[in-house]
């Protein structure tokens, strides 16, 4: 995994929304367009929104790490990784559907193709183990960052995650002898221990969903 260059792509992204506030500006044209169910509780929505974003986006390193470190326990490593690595390169080298850009506002879509990714994954892991790959709860922040993209283009992100699922795994990768050995051990009190350290990154970050 080559976390340590993205987390440098995410800094410089940082560092060119300082310079020039572009994610700013554009979450500023965006908010009378949000849908009504997005909520901030007492935070500015525009400065909620892009703590948000920032958020999201910094987080794919360590997803993509802890995941690729749950897959190898598993025994699952040659299956899930080339998976995580199809969401690392969409950072290096975006889907043609992508423009070449810079800047967190930017970045957003490759982060929502990652977190989108492990989210498939996951839903891959709750059949087969009925638990999580990783149990970080992302589907309120995918739906929230899925308004920001657009509805039109976010559809179409989606579909590249399930094409890239779909292609890389299949029911024999959790047929291996190796992985129904690591179902055993997914009850055991310290992994529950380790689960109790990825909250919900929508709640932390103060925006969630209501009622319309």
């Amino acid at each position: 995994m080559k976390t340590a260059a993205l987390r440098e792509q995410i800094q410089r992204a940082h560092e060119h929304e300082r310079t020039t506030g572009q994610l700013l500006q554009q979450l500023e044209r965006q908010l009378p367009c949000l849908h009504p169910s997005i909520q901030f509780g007492d935070s500015d929505p525009k400065t909620a929104l892009a703590r948000f974003v920032g958020a999201y986006i910094d987080q794919v390193p360590d997803l993509l790490d802890a995941a690729a470190e749950v897959a190898s326990e598993a025994g699952i490593e040659g299956q899930i990784k080339p998976v995580l690595k199809i969401a690392e390169e969409y950072f290096f080298k975006p889907p043609q559907i992508m423009a070449s850009h810079e800047g967190l506002d930017c970045l957003l879509d490759e982060a929502y193709l990652a977190h989108r990714l492990v989210e498939e994954v996951n839903d891959l892991y709750i059949r087969h183990f009925s638990q999580p790959l990783i149990p970080l709860d992302t589907t309120v922040a995918n739906l929230i960052a899925h308004q920001l993209i657009g509805e039109a283009f976010a559809n179409q992100l989606d579909e590249v995650v399930h094409h890239s699922v779909e292609q890389l795994l299949d029911e024999e990768s959790f047929a291996l002898e190796s992985v129904q050995a690591y179902k055993g051990t997914l009850t055991s009190p310290e992994t529950g221990a380790a689960w109790k350290r990825w909250p919900c990154l929508s709640r932390q970050l103060g925006i969630g969903l209501g009622k319309a």
